[in-house]
């Protein structure tokens, strides 16, 4: 590790060693002796073993800098890591805190498990440390926030960068590998059920940050190791609707024939959760009358029905639903989907409660247990579903499968917006009627500086290639790509597996309604 920072180009650092009684004695003579090879080396020697945040607090108390690396003892800094961190807060001053991309070694020097960061993700931060290596902090901050706190020995690091986060102007990414991971038997890198008691030790930093920025929520353990779930609070009262736009289509599903919206609409109240419950069916003339008595059978009072005359548009008959609904949360809704999670509407629409939050989604799975909807990325002048080729239940790259997350869209298969949202944005265009119609919308909302969220555990079955055939035209894409230009990077997936190679990829062309898988 040393003699990674020794080798560093930029050359105006200083190295703080901190020897926290080690119970090998030859381990503070070593340190005394690298700190007389090179004047930049400093040895903090403690009287009395204090653990991991004691110890540095002592190196925060002996800096002497205006940013504070973290480097663990048997890590590597990348070569040009220091210039490529000084670089960017010399572009901006008001940069508070950087992190970049990561990969793990082994004691063979193997590089491996890179793990390519989204750009600035706080909602990501909140289901796990994602940050990670190499963070960099203004000092001054780390002082005022009190620096690590030993009570959250484990996940101090967590507990640390949530509190910078909440003060930091700007938290910039450097989507650069700056950092190797020593990856030993006993250590986090190699296994992260190998330290159990840092998963308790996060629940209760991101409570308490929680707590600090007046999210009205609960943390517990999420559903993969070292992972965490917010569950937020959402008042009974609030008046949610739920647009579904169909033509009464109907399959066969697990076996047996059924008509698409009427499971929908089932399993939306049987899920729902405590909501003040809205269901806006946008059916088409030619819809069986047998279909709409059913409908009213199962959602009584808190069904709207509204009649639709003109040839298909997915936009049009989503906002001829939102004229006539009357939530204050509106949930875009396909008929080809059923609820799999309890409470789902309860955790889709919370969120919204946060201002800065403009629309969530979900995660959707086909009938066969493939993954088809994780949030969109729109990067090398495409848009896609980027993680298709994993099954239900799998943690997905960096188990992004499993945590909530900013993402760049999502697909209007399943998406709830506040409703004055809605309308300051225009709703869905209708000048895309099959494809692309969610995209649009997505960019609209991020354009109005609105945050886009995934949330993992809100799922629902999708049968969409059950309902109609793929089929996409070159002007349809050109739409999307005048609106809103060529989009080469995705800030929130910047890198992900090809899907092709993945051992469950599946071969079949897929669209969601509204965004094709693979254009």
């Amino acid at each position: 590790m040393v003699d990674s920072v020794r080798r560093q180009a930029f050359r105006d650092w200083e190295l703080i060693l901190v020897d926290d009684v080690s119970p090998d004695p030859a381990v503070l003579v070593t340190l005394r002796e690298l700190a007389a090879e090179d004047d930049r080396i400093i040895v903090v020697a403690r009287e009395v073993n204090g653990g991991i945040s004691a110890a540095s607090n002592d190196g925060i108390a002996a800096a002497t800098g205006r940013f504070l690396v973290l480097v663990d003892h048997d890590d590597l800094l990348g070569h040009g890591a220091l210039a490529q961190v000084a670089q960017a807060i010399a572009a901006d001053d008001r940069i508070d805190y950087v992190y970049t991309d990561e990969d793990k070694v082994d004691l063979e020097g193997y590089h491996y498990d890179v793990f390519k960061k989204p750009d600035w993700s706080p909602e990501r931060l909140r289901s796990h440390m994602y940050l990670g290596h190499l963070s960099v902090m203004r000092l001054d901050i780390v002082r005022a926030v009190g620096g690590f706190d030993s009570a959250n020995d484990g996940s101090q690091d967590h507990d640390l960068a949530l509190k910078v986060t909440e003060r930091a102007r700007v938290v910039h990414h450097i989507p650069e590998v700056l950092y190797h991971w020593r990856a030993l038997p006993e250590s986090t890198a190699s296994s992260s059920g190998a330290k159990p008691y840092t998963w308790d030790a996060g629940v209760r930093a991101v409570g308490a940050h929680l707590e600090r920025v007046g999210i009205d929520a609960t943390a517990e353990r999420g559903d993969w190791p070292n992972t965490y779930r917010v569950r937020r609070a959402l008042d009974p009262a609030t008046s949610v609707s739920v647009i579904i736009p169909t033509r009464a289509s109907s399959g066969v599903i697990h076996g047996v024939e059924r008509v698409f919206v009427v499971g929908a609409v089932r399993s939306v109240i049987e899920h729902a959760g405590d909501v003040d419950l809205e269901i806006v069916v946008v059916y088409d003339l030619t819809t069986p009358e047998t279909v709409l008595d059913l409908l009213r059978e199962i959602a009584g009072d808190r069904l709207t029905l509204v009649p639709f005359d003109r040839p298909f548009n997915y936009g049009e008959k989503c906002n001829v639903g939102f004229v006539e609904s009357r939530g204050d949360m509106i949930v875009l809704l396909n008929d080809d989907v059923e609820v799999i999670s309890d409470g789902f509407l309860v955790e889709l629409v919370a969120p919204l409660r946060q201002q800065d939050v403009g629309m969530t989604g979900a995660q959707l799975v086909y009938e066969d247990g493939l993954i088809q909807h994780a949030g969109h990325r729109y990067a090398n002048r495409g848009f896609s579903h980027p993680m298709t080729g994993y099954r239900f239940g799998e943690p997905g790259p960096s188990a992004a499968l499993k945590v909530d997350r900013e993402v760049s869209g999502v697909t209007a298969a399943c998406a709830a917006l506040r409703r004055d949202t809605y309308a300051s944005i225009g709703g869905v265009t209708e000048a895309l009627p099959l494809n692309f119609n969610d995209v649009d919308l997505s960019l609209k909302v991020s354009n109005a500086g609105l945050r886009i969220l995934y949330l993992a555990r809100v799922q629902l079955f999708h049968y969409e290639s059950k309902t109609r055939l793929a089929v996409v035209h070159e002007w349809e894409l050109n739409t999307v790509r005048a609106r809103w230009g060529v989009i080469y990077r995705d800030p929130f997936l910047p890198e992900h597996p090809d899907d092709a190679y993945h051992p469950y990829a599946s071969k079949r062309t897929r669209s969601s309604s509204s965004t094709p898988d693979w254009v």
